[in-house]
């Protein structure tokens, strides 16, 4: 199976997990029904985590796995969870992403694993304050259509 990263891109990859402070857990949920980027995906995240060895990689089916989909509020595939991993434990953050990262949405990926990583959203004072303060859920996507 031909690769999907190139060598500079993965020691583009490792420059930037230098930055990585504790280990985060990566899971992909694909299916062998209607999936077009499933596998490609999955070899993508498989390449990505071979990187460094503080990533780990779970491979879900969105319908064998369902209450592991559902735990995590996944719904469709592909789809990639970003968590934070402490021991045997998985912290889900609530970032996930729907569809291939591909293009732009690659590097994001990379910053959202290095970002789980330091365990820390950056959000200034006054952004934390603002989100204290919220009286009821509130639920962010955020699309992106490659072009």
């Amino acid at each position: 199976m031909e690769k999907l990263l190139n060598e500079q891109t993965i020691s583009q990859i490792e420059e930037a997990f230098k930055q990585m402070k504790e280990p985060v857990q990566i899971l992909f949920f694909g299916s062998d029904e209607n999936c077009d980027y499933c596998a490609d995906t999955r070899q993508l995240l498989e390449e990505v985590a071979a990187v460094d060895d503080r990533l780990s990689l779970s491979i879900y089916d969105l319908q064998a796995d369902a209450e592991v989909a559902k735990k995590f509020n996944v719904d469709k595939a592909p789809a990639i969870v970003i968590a934070a991993k402490d021991g045997g434990q998985i912290i889900d953050f609530g970032i996930q992403y729907s569809g291939i990262p591909s293009g732009h949405e690659f590097g994001t990926l990379i910053n959202d694993v290095i970002l789980v990583s330091g365990r820390d959203s950056g959000l200034s004072a006054e952004v934390r304050e603002f989100l204290k303060n919220l009286e009821k859920p509130l639920h962010m996507q955020v699309f992106v259509t490659p072009t």
